[in-house]
């Protein structure tokens, strides 16, 4: 039996099974906040699952993988620096007040914050980036379709496009959920193999560093501290641009990961979903990093330099029929997770930031219903145009990390102000995400047209991600010195402050947890120094 035969035996059912869950759960979002939010319904062990699989589409499965092969070990950077602390600061300072402000969406909150200009500047930004982003699952599923079958691109994102839409469309954000968790267990289980046996071909992790350059082999013993025009990566720009900017306007703002902790059905169980991810979040990058680090060894051998087609690639040559069937599956599952969830995010965003509060106030819910499900068609389609941008970039690390420096880093200012002052005001919220998106596009145009040359692209994201921060806070800051400020009585349940402190919720227990999971962030930090 071939490896495209038993992948056919695994697709098959799996996607029988997502089809059926759409249905199935479409009787439990007959309302527009059940189809859109589904808040306040999802028990913990879904919730907390689900938050990680929504960061294991295309960015952490084919894009970690091909980061690790360019620039080996510095990978584990967006684990432990550009993911960990700002996992734990979202549960233990952001999720209460997300909680206690009742906005539905991550721009909805800016509106309650700020004002309505900020509200539909937010959105708007949020939209574009998501729409871009399901263009570069799109754009992962159908390239490594085509590697493994060769079928022709432009069927295959039709095809893929057309399940996604189909169980999205029927069950909405609880359907979504649902599937995430059923697709992460698959692409565990299709690339713990992979790892094993990358293990095992190069007798340990100890021997498989050592057939690296120095510099691919550790992840802080080889940065300089500041040298961004000549470095792949240097400390400055990982510390800053990475571990403060990009990695906190990701975890801390990103809709589709908030969605999930807001789904727990109560303020404790959203509170622990990213603390309960963060464990796993620690050694996930076993699965990734360490094939990444085999691909990098063989590519540098051959002077490959297409770093996308590393895990398929590996695939190849690790395993047999069987397993061959499975890793596709595995590959398809998170990417096709991805997709749906920004699909599902863009259809929420629209409908309840944009067309709800904007544009038809005064509808019926289930005319808001039906636009949900209508915007979730036109997301499918927006995914298929943009897809065709991802075939632009080698890496689609590099293509993401760029879209998170351009919206991520501004929007993330806006929050950082917004919830932890009372002195940001209403008119400084809008111009200071917008002048941090326009300071970000500008730096990359900059660096597109070479006016400004780094090391590697990776940096100059991380560099645009600290510049599109700075813009922004200074904007804010310099605005709110000359415009009106809301009172303590308007700000009341949106910021840190004017929040009721849930020290009923925040358990000694919570702080203990988020405790250890930083320490043990730490240590691995230590270890691979």
């Amino acid at each position: 039996m071939t490896g495209q035969s038993v992948a056919f035996l695994i697709l098959g059912p799996y996607l029988v099974a997502i089809l059926a869950t759409g249905y199935f759960l479409r009787r439990r979002s007959t309302t527009s906040s059940a189809f859109l939010h589904a808040r306040n319904t999802l028990p913990l062990s879904i919730t907390s699952v689900a938050f990680l699989a929504a960061n294991c589409g295309a960015l952490e499965i084919v894009g970690m993988v091909a980061a690790s092969a360019k620039y080996g070990l510095a990978a584990l950077h967006f684990y432990w620096i550009g993911a960990i602390p700002a996992m734990v600061f979202l549960a233990l300072f952001m999720l209460p007040v997300y909680r206690h402000s009742r906005a539905l969406t991550v721009p909805d909150f800016l509106r309650v914050r700020y004002n309505d200009a900020t509200h539909i500047l937010s959105a708007s930004c949020l939209i574009a980036m998501m729409a871009l982003i399901a263009g570069i699952g799109l754009y992962a599923i159908s390239s490594v379709l085509h590697l493994f079958f060769g079928w022709s691109l432009f069927r295959l994102i039709l095809l893929t496009s057309g399940f996604v839409l189909c169980y999205v469309v029927s069950g909405g954000l609880r359907a979504t959920i649902y599937n995430e968790v059923f697709q992460f267990a698959l692409t565990v289980l299709g690339l713990a193999p992979l790892m094993v046996k990358v293990i095992r071909d190069f007798h340990g992790i100890g021997d498989l560093r050592k057939s690296l350059p120095y510099e691919m082999a550790h992840i802080w013993s080889s940065l300089p501290l500041m040298r961004p025009h000549t470095a792949s990566f240097d400390i400055t720009g990982v510390v800053f641009g990475l571990g403060l900017v990009l990695s906190f306007g990701y975890w801390c703002t990103d809709f589709l990961l908030i969605q999930r902790a807001l789904a727990a059905r109560n303020m404790r169980e959203s509170i622990q979903t990213p603390l309960i991810a963060a464990i796993f979040k620690l050694f996930f990058p076993a699965l990734l990093v360490i094939p990444g680090l085999a691909a990098a060894v063989f590519f540098r051998k051959d002077g490959v330099t297409h770093y996308d087609q590393a895990l398929p690639f590996l695939m190849q040559h690790y395993y047999g029929q069987a397993l061959l069937g499975l890793g596709i599956s595995a590959i398809l599952a998170s990417l096709m997770s991805g997709l749906a969830g920004n699909i599902s995010a863009l259809s929420a965003v629209w409908t309840h930031d944009l067309y709800r509060s904007h544009i038809n106030r005064n509808a019926s819910d289930q005319h808001y219903l039906r636009m949900g499900r209508i915007s979730t068609v036109v997301a499918t389609v927006l995914a298929i145009g943009t897809a065709s941008i991802a075939f632009r970039y080698h890496s689609l690390m590099d293509y993401l990390t760029l879209l998170f420096s351009l919206f991520n880093a501004p929007l993330f200012a806006t929050f950082l102000l917004g919830m932890f002052t009372t002195w940001a005001t209403p008119a400084a919220g809008f111009w200071g995400l917008l002048a941090g998106v326009v300071a970000a596009t500008a730096h990359n145009i900059a660096v597109r047209s070479h006016a400004i040359g780094y090391g590697s692209d990776l940096l100059a994201s991380f560099y645009g991600a600290a510049y599109g921060f700075g813009m922004s806070l200074a904007t804010i800051a310099l605005v709110s010195a000359f415009t009106r400020r809301k009172s303590i009585e308007d700000l009341s349940g949106v910021t840190y402050f004017t929040c009721q402190k849930e020290s009923e919720v925040i358990t000694p227990g919570i702080w203990i947890l988020a405790g250890c999971i930083v320490a043990a962030c730490i240590a691995l930090n230590l270890i691979f120094r």
